[in-house]
């Protein structure tokens, strides 16, 4: 777990169809704690807004299917408010204009360094008010995760937890009613480059809901084929 893989929950998409760039700028982003997603084309990006719901979009200019200023466009005209940084090789002030113009939040152009477009990253989160400085305690129903006092209680009864039981709640409180892969939770719990067993997880998802459910009906949910989701049974 690198030091700072708890400290984020926001969603980045990197659209880029040079896999290798986006591996690259998935990887610093992950490890910093970032959720990130890729595509390859405009379509792409555009299925993936809606579905992933980033937080921020890293967008190439050049794609094959469209221009990223044709995805702005549309995303405009869908009222999708997602900041976006442009990634392009071109570097004319026309270009930096059209694409600040059609929304566009940043502008950075290739090759630049991984440490300042992560800076810029959260800049542009700071000012779009998506990353304020998250509460030390997190709610879910009668379930309270103080991260101060490192403490977990549900219904008024303190739950003596593993770190890693506790890192495993922490990242499902971040994400209610979210269904979560078993990927997602690997890498944020673990590690984003863990290699080892998936049934760890099966493992520590059993102990998180003995302790959990000992005070309260079932709160962590089995999506079959997919991984999990904090939230109530049906019919509760």
């Amino acid at each position: 777990m690198t030091a700072t893989g708890e400290q984020s929950a926001h969603r980045v998409l990197v659209v880029d169809d040079e896999p290798n760039i986006v591996d690259v700028i998935s990887m610093a982003l992950k490890y910093q704690g970032f959720e990130v997603a890729s595509a390859a084309t405009g379509a792409e990006a555009l299925a993936q807004v809606r579905e992933f719901r980033p937080h921020l979009m890293l967008l190439d200019v050049m794609l094959p299917d469209m221009e990223g200023f044709d995805v702005a466009r549309r995303l405009g005209a869908e009222r999708a408010k997602v900041p976006i940084i442009f990634l392009t090789a071109r570097d004319a002030t026309d270009d930096r204009v059209r694409g600040l113009t059609l929304g566009g939040d940043d502008y950075v152009t290739k090759p630049f360094s991984l440490e300042e477009l992560v800076a810029r990253v959260r800049a542009i989160l700071r000012r779009s008010g998506a990353a304020e400085a998250e509460s030390s305690r997190l709610v879910f129903e009668d379930v309270e995760l103080d991260d101060d006092a490192r403490e977990v209680t549900r219904d008024g009864h303190f739950i003596d937890l593993t770190a890693t039981e506790y890192r495993l709640l922490r990242y499902l409180m971040l994400n209610p009613r979210r269904v979560l892969t078993r990927a997602q939770l690997l890498e944020h719990v673990w590690s984003y480059d863990f290699g080892g067993d998936a049934r760890v997880l099966e493992t520590y998802i059993s102990y998180l809901r003995k302790k959990l459910d000992a005070f309260g009906p079932p709160l962590i949910q089995t999506v079959r084929g997919v991984g999990y989701a904090l939230r109530l049974p049906r019919g509760a």
